[in-house]
């Protein structure tokens, strides 16, 4: 499967946004892909992965089958799970540790410090059936539930594809209503409704599966899809520059929210659907050039390889927003220059933790991967 540059390194921007998203008095939080479009991070982050995990099942179901795809995915969400567990255990671990030394933060709640000081046990048993999801690693939850998903539904999806469409439709618009069902620490099922945030995802996978098939078809096109597509994105920026105006632009936000109802991040409303798709076409399509150009750059190299991180980079971001918070915001009166200082230490600790992972802890895995498949062929 030939790597492409580019999404390693929007995997890698998505990354470094999550962290500084969760720092609250972060400068450079105002630069975040959150000031400029109507969908953030997660959203990429999301529509990334499922597009990944379409790019890999076709490969691995080409050269040795669908039931090995399946087991490789079987497999990845319980990594996925596993990092759920790890990676909550340890950022409550790191927030009842900076309590203890005196440096208050507020990128995480704080009662998870004191349920893993007072119940361990009892902590790791909530985080291991996900009825809890600690903030700043909720959208794991959704991701395991995906993930997990993918063995069974993605061979329907290959098979049939516009039924399995219109299936994850009507699963989206009722989305609310079956979150709900799920027992969950708090009100309303998982704050990422899976029933909502899978019709994200799968739109990835099949953009994975697909697009040699359906970019030819699309191509002809391209003109009216770029237009309609710069469109989308144009309105979802919109909303925000409304929003930022506040009062004075009260009777444009009236105007806009006729068209485009509610917002809403966790059941994934249909404006933040549209736009990202709208997004990904225009990196994909009329982009794709400046894109491989920028992927190409330093800057670009270095996201990339936070990106190759993947589940060891994630928790890595997380870890580091509660620490970057902590930075900043003790003391409370500390000069901007300073916040930024913390900005690129959290960044650059990103991008050296991930490098050093690529190094010694992806190859281990690879190279037990390939001792299994010797060992079955021998």
């Amino acid at each position: 499967m030939k790597r492409l540059i580019a999404l390693d390194m929007l995997r890698g921007y998505a990354l470094v946004c999550i962290m500084i998203d969760h720092m609250p008095a972060s400068p450079l939080r105002k630069f975040t892909l959150a000031n400029f479009s109507v969908f953030d991070a997660a959203e990429l982050f999301v529509l990334l992965s499922g597009f990944l995990v379409g790019m890999v099942w076709l490969s691995v179901e080409q050269k040795q089958g669908t039931r090995p795809a399946q087991w490789r995915f079987a497999r990845r969400a319980f990594e996925v799970w596993r990092a759920l567990i790890i990676g909550g255990l340890i950022m409550a671990l790191l927030s009842a540790w900076l309590k203890y030394i005196g440096l208050e933060h507020t990128a995480v709640w704080g009662q998870y410090a004191i349920w893993v000081m007072e119940n361990p046990l009892g902590y790791l048993g909530v985080l291991a059936t996900m009825w809890l999801q600690p903030n700043l690693l909720d959208v794991l939850a959704v991701y395991v539930i995906l993930i997990a998903s993918a063995p069974l539904l993605v061979p329907i999806l290959k098979r049939y594809p516009f039924s399995f469409a219109a299936g994850s439709l009507v699963l989206w618009w009722f989305a609310p209503l079956l979150n709900a069902l799920i027992p969950n620490h708090r009100d309303g099922g998982l704050l990422f409704n899976p029933f909502g945030w899978q019709m994200l995802f799968y739109s990835g996978v099949a953009m994975g599966l697909f697009r040699h098939k359906f970019m030819p078809v699309l191509m002809p096109h391209k003109r009216l899809l770029t237009i309609l597509s710069t469109g989308m994105f144009l309105f979802g920026a919109a909303i925000l520059i409304a929003l930022d105006f506040g009062d004075a632009a009260l009777p444009v936000r009236n105007a806009l929210k006729m068209v485009y109802g509610m917002i809403d991040k966790w059941n994934l409303d249909g404006t933040r659907y549209l736009a990202i798709m709208a997004a990904a076409w225009l990196v994909a399509v009329p982009l794709a050039r400046p894109m491989e150009w920028l992927a190409a750059t330093t800057p670009g190299v270095a996201l990339q390889q936070i990106g190759k991180g993947g589940l060891w980079s994630f928790v890595i971001c997380v870890l580091l927003s509660v620490i970057g918070d902590a930075f900043q915001i003790n003391p409370a009166d500390q000069p901007v220059w300073r916040r930024l200082l913390v900005d690129a230490w959290a960044i650059l600790t990103l991008w050296w933790l991930s490098v050093i992972w690529l190094q010694y802890g992806a190859p281990w895995q690879k190279g037990r991967g390939k001792a299994k498949a010797g060992s079955k062929t021998s």
